[in-house]
């Protein structure tokens, strides 16, 4: 890549699992590290900031947002850091931004962090909101979007948030990395937007996310 070009690496549904950041290849010279849901499991006291400092001694750019999984101090951790993205609008380059949304729509298990799909729905709206002026848009959701490859059980039962599809389908961001759905790794899209679940991050799967000249290119890879 040109001094120009730069990449972000994006995972998710970390589940205190510590290992994935030191075997992503030249992690530490990505522009940053985006985290889209799922750091720990109920947040047990000490959790957050073990997989806060699994990432942070490769790359100390960090955006992050809490996924079902998460207490809401995992929330307050982030922001102490300078690092929540959710109900947040960043700017990775110059035209190119991103906007994050984390929780999800209820579960069987009674998690954490769950939302109606009507809250997600104004989750979302008010956070696209705050995105003003743009020439590309990335979706850091943890719910997946409904009907998709990538909101799969392992019975073939569709499982995915549908606030999070009619957005998509409304707004047209460029590129979408969620998660959630463990067993559904894998890529997808919805009218021109992109959509990448890369699976738990045990698994090794995570996303490049290249940026170069106004430009944004994603690209699904596997350690």
């Amino acid at each position: 890549m040109s001094k120009k070009d730069t990449y972000w690496i994006a995972f998710g549904d970390i589940h205190q699992s510590l290992n994935l950041p030191n075997l992503i290849p030249d992690i530490d010279k990505a522009a940053g590290v985006i985290v889209t849901g799922d750091l720990t499991n109920h947040s047990p006291q000490g959790a957050v900031e073990k997989v806060w400092d699994s990432i942070y001694h490769l790359n100390p750019n960090i955006l992050a947002q809490a996924g079902n999984m998460d207490r809401s101090n995992v929330t307050d951790f982030l922001k102490s850091k300078g690092a929540n993205l959710h109900l947040e609008v960043r700017e990775l380059a110059d035209g190119i931004k991103i906007m994050g949304v984390g929780c999800s729509i209820p579960t069987p298990f009674g998690t954490p962090s769950e939302i109606t799909e009507e809250e997600m729905a104004e989750m979302l709206a008010e956070t696209y909101s705050r995105a003003g002026k743009y020439d590309k848009l990335i979706l850091a959701v943890h719910d997946s979007p409904y009907n998709t490859s990538l909101d799969m059980l392992s019975n073939g039962m569709h499982v995915g948030s549908k606030s999070v599809r009619t957005f998509i389908e409304t707004h047209q961001p460029d590129i979408v990395i969620s998660g959630h759905i463990h067993e559904s790794r894998g890529e997808d899209s919805i009218g021109k937007s992109r959509i990448f679940n890369p699976g738990m991050a045990s698994g090794g799967g995570y996303v490049q996310i290249n940026l170069s000249n106004q430009t944004l290119d994603a690209t699904l890879k596997q350690i």
